[in-house]
């Protein structure tokens, strides 16, 4: 399957179950017979020839090219907030990414048109070669003509705010959680058309909260604004999101299960905690089958919920948030 196009009309026409475990196959066979990481690990875990779904660590990402090409359009980088080195992610093919993250948030909030965009995201522009800036920017080529960057400038995006809200614009605030609480704590506005979509963490800026406490703690600066959730990393070209603060829904193409924490060969039942392992298949030119090291619970309706991330691994990523 060599051309960009098929591989997003084949995702786009993912309706079924059926459908879904179809592609997956063709997918773990491409993966095995071309990417040199997946196939090594397969091996090595005597789970080459097994028809079972077998999940890659994703620290793999740290230290190895985990790739089915021999080129990239880009890298992503996670965001390297301990000494442990960044991961990346070799990216043969940015249309398919800009498909796929553009497709799965207008089905869920509507045409990308319909808002002004502007973005809190310090620590991402100042590490660089982040799949959150890309789509972001990406995002705001579809958007209104004033949706921008705002870095370290508070009072210009206070001023942005009042502006727009004045004018009942609807809005979406894309920020990392400490820099949100750092705003809410200094200043409070009444907008009701404003969405703020709060993701990456604290990235050792302060302390860790829990999700509620955190929503609770960004409502004092907007009292009257939607508090959502993004739920994305380096590894995976996809993105969940949760319109409760809670429940993150998955694009029809990623699909979330879990895993025993001691044994991450053993899936869980659905409902039953346990490491959250994805099957992403945007990631058609890297890895589809990923390991992480959150810990959550996933619903029989595909929905999951992060709690926390699994003792002594580095945090990093989006809404590594304990309980």
């Amino acid at each position: 399957m060599s051309s960009k196009l098929q591989i997003e009309n084949r995702l786009s026409a993912l309706h079924t179950d059926d459908d879904f475990k179809s592609f997956v196959k063709e997918v773990f066979a491409h993966q095995v017979e071309n990417n040199a990481v997946y196939h090594s690990f397969l091996g090595n875990t005597s789970r080459l020839d097994t028809h079972e779904t077998t999940f890659l660590p994703i620290e793999l990402f740290k230290s190895q090219r985990v790739s089915c090409e021999p080129t990239a359009a880009l890298t992503f980088k996670s965001s390297g907030t301990t000494a442990t080195g960044r991961s990346t992610h070799y990216v043969f093919d940015k249309s398919l990414y800009q498909f796929t993250s553009k497709h799965h948030f207008e089905n869920l909030y509507g045409a990308l048109g319909n808002f002004t965009l502007l973005a809190l995201l310090p620590s991402y522009l100042e590490n660089g070669e982040s799949s959150l800036v890309f789509m972001v920017e990406d995002f705001m080529q579809y958007t209104k003509s004033d949706s921008q960057f705002v870095l370290h400038q508070p009072e210009k995006l206070l001023q942005l705010l009042q502006a727009l809200s004045a004018d009942k614009k609807p809005t979406l605030l894309f920020g990392v959680s400490y820099a949100l609480l750092d705003f809410a704590e200094a200043q409070k506005i009444d907008f009701p058309e404003l969405i703020i979509m709060e993701t990456g963490g604290m990235k050792g800026r302060r302390q860790e909260l829990t999700r509620p406490e955190l929503h609770a703690a960004i409502r004092k600066g907007f009292p009257n604004s939607q508090i959502h959730s993004e739920y994305g990393m380096t590894e995976l070209l996809s993105q969940g999101y949760s319109k409760d603060g809670e429940w993150f829904t998955a694009p029809k193409w990623m699909r979330a299960f879990t895993t025993d924490v001691s044994d991450p060969f053993e899936m869980q039942a659905t409902g039953k905690r346990g490491l959250l392992a994805f099957i992403d298949l945007a990631n058609y030119h890297s890895c589809a089958f990923i390991q992480t090291r959150d810990i959550g619970i996933v619903r029989p309706d595909g929905t999951f919920k992060v709690e926390g991330r699994l003792d002594h691994s580095d945090l990093r990523g989006c809404n590594l948030l304990y309980t």
